[in-house]
């Protein structure tokens, strides 16, 4: 669903102004590689977290399982 908006937003980019929309289109792959190591750190962070929090967590777990 998120595709097809943008790509709707982006057809009527193209209708209003179309330099600017041929422009989106260089520039965004740019951006995208730009924010990717970014993107990457914070997965890498959020897996860290979410196995520190299931490392504290596990002996709660196991004290509720008996």
């Amino acid at each position: 669903m998120r595709l097809f908006i943008s790509l709707a937003l982006w057809f009527l980019l193209l209708i209003v102004c179309w330099p600017l929309a041929l422009v989106m289109l260089f520039i965004f792959p740019i951006v995208w590689l730009i924010l990717l190591p970014f993107r990457i750190v914070g997965l890498t962070l959020d897996v860290v977290f979410s196995l520190i929090k299931g490392i504290l967590l596990f002996p709660f777990k196991l004290v509720k399982a008996i």
